[in-house]
C-alpha cells in the first residue's frame, strides 16, 4: 500500500499551531487548495464521527470522517468517504510535535490508501504535494 508523505516546520508554539489544525472543518483557513468546508449533521467538527464536505478550489468535491483525534499527540486521522480520486480506501493522519530548538512547530502529514497500481504513482505524487505539502506550506505561510 502507497504511503505519501511531507512534512515541514511552521513557525509558532505547538499550541497555537494546533488551535488551528485541530478545527477538522478549518481547513479553507490555511489550506490553499480547499475553498470551503462544512460539517454535515451528525457529530460537531471536534468529536471523532464528524464528516466534513470539502469544497476544493478546481470545484470538485471530497467528503471526509474523522476516525481520532487525540489532543495529546497534536493528531487526527480521517478516511476519505467520496472524492475525485480513483481509490478504494484512504486513512490519513496529521501529526504535530514540538521544535524545542527553536520553539516553533514539525508538521507531518501522510495517507495510506489502495488504488490500482497504474494510479499509483500519480495519486502518491498528488497527496503527497498537492494535498501534503501545499497545506504545510499553507499553514506556515498563514
Amino acid at each position: 500500500m502507497p504511503r505519501p508523505y511531507a512534512s515541514g516546520i511552521v513557525p509558532g508554539h505547538i499550541d497555537e499551531v494546533w488551535r488551528r489544525v485541530r478545527d477538522f472543518d478549518g481547513l479553507p483557513a490555511w489550506h490553499p487548495a480547499i475553498a470551503g468546508s462544512e460539517i454535515e449533521p451528525g457529530p460537531g467538527a471536534g468529536e471523532v464521527g464528524a464528516v466534513r464536505r470539502l469544497t476544493l478550489a478546481d470545484g470538485g468535491v471530497v467528503r471526509e470522517r474523522l476516525l481520532a483525534l487525540d489532543d495529546v499527540d497534536h493528531s487526527y486521522a480521517y478516511s476519505m468517504l467520496d472524492g475525485p480520486f480513483p481509490i478504494r480506501s484512504y486513512v490519513s493522519t496529521i501529526r504535530l510535535a514540538p521544535v524545542t530548538a527553536t520553539g516553533d512547530t514539525f508538521v507531518e502529514w501522510w495517507a495510506d490508501y489502495d488504488a490500482d497500481a497504474a494510479d499509483e504513482e500519480k495519486l502518491t505524487t498528488t497527496f503527497a504535494e498537492g494535498v501534503f505539502a501545499t497545506g504545510i506550506t499553507g499553514l506556515a505561510n498563514g
